[in-house]
């Protein structure tokens, strides 16, 4: 770690930056400070890649798994982040995960408008609404990003987009796919001033989502785990349509639904056209 400077150490618990650092896991305190906590190796090297300005970077060598741990210091550093090295206990003391790596870094939120989103000629979106789980939401920009989607607009939230366990289940891609929060009167009429066409997912929809025509501008628009999506969305979209299910089973996790989805999309949008 040649090139990083002396960072401040810290070993007791009742340090305050500890102490502070724990309070940010809850939603209040981040939104009060306007920051939000990235944990891991591969979420804060993929936050530094996206030229997120991180303000503080906690590390703990006795927690480290690999050896290219001191070039991400040395680039956080250089980045502009202040570098603080942790004993053993204060570092597991802040970490969230039950088996941390000993990276923990403080990012600024932000906000981005609809407005802000810089549409392709063909752009294909993801809106999900009142989506619950931290992890369920995470794991959905994952299939985002992996599927290809120019942004993810996520409407009425019930969980806070920069919850840990979100980022955590995003492994970073929170910092890669464009994301919106609005409520989905404003997103709706957005999307139709925009030419998009919106495809809601339903078990009650006719049609099924592999035997529709997803090119052209495009929102896959998923509901929430327990309700589905609201009435709003189901007389508004442009057209249901609903996932096969051959067992008892009359649902799909909405994460497993969104990107079983989107990738229907992307298999179509990548290959030949189908008739309208």
């Amino acid at each position: 770690m040649s090139a990083v400077g002396t960072p401040e150490k810290i070993s007791s618990l009742q340090n305050p930056r500890i102490k502070q650092l724990v309070k940010l896991r809850d939603r209040r305190p981040r939104d009060e400070a306007g920051v939000f906590l990235v944990e891991g190796y591969r979420e804060i090297r993929r936050a530094l890649e996206k030229k997120i300005a991180l303000h503080e970077l906690y590390f703990s060598p006795s927690w480290f798994l690999g050896v290219n741990e001191p070039a991400l210091l040395d680039a956080a550093e250089k980045a502009g982040a202040q570098l603080f090295e942790l004993s053993a206990e204060a570092f597991a003391k802040i970490a969230y995960r039950e088996r941390p790596d000993g990276l923990l870094a403080v990012a600024p939120q932000w906000q981005r408008a609809l407005t802000d989103l810089a549409l392709p000629a063909n752009p294909f979106l993801l809106v999900v609404e009142a989506i619950e789980k931290p992890g369920n939401l995470g794991t959905i920009l994952r299939s985002a990003d992996a599927a290809g989607c120019d942004a993810v607009i996520v409407c009425d939230p019930v969980t806070d987009i920069f919850n840990p366990n979100v980022v955590r289940a995003s492994t970073g891609v929170l910092f890669s796919v464009p994301l919106v929060v609005s409520a989905s009167p404003t997103v709706h009429a957005w999307l139709t001033a925009q030419g998009v066409r919106t495809i809601a997912t339903t078990p009650a929809a006719k049609e099924i989502y592999s035997d529709v025509n997803l090119l052209g501008p495009l929102a896959v628009v998923m509901g929430s785990e327990q309700y589905g999506l609201s009435e709003f969305w189901l007389k508004n979209a442009d057209l249901p349509v609903r996932i096969p299910m051959a067992g008892q089973a009359d649902s799909l996790n909405v994460a497993m639904a969104t990107m079983i989805t989107l990738f229907e999309a992307r298999r179509q949008r990548a290959g030949p056209s189908l008739p309208g």
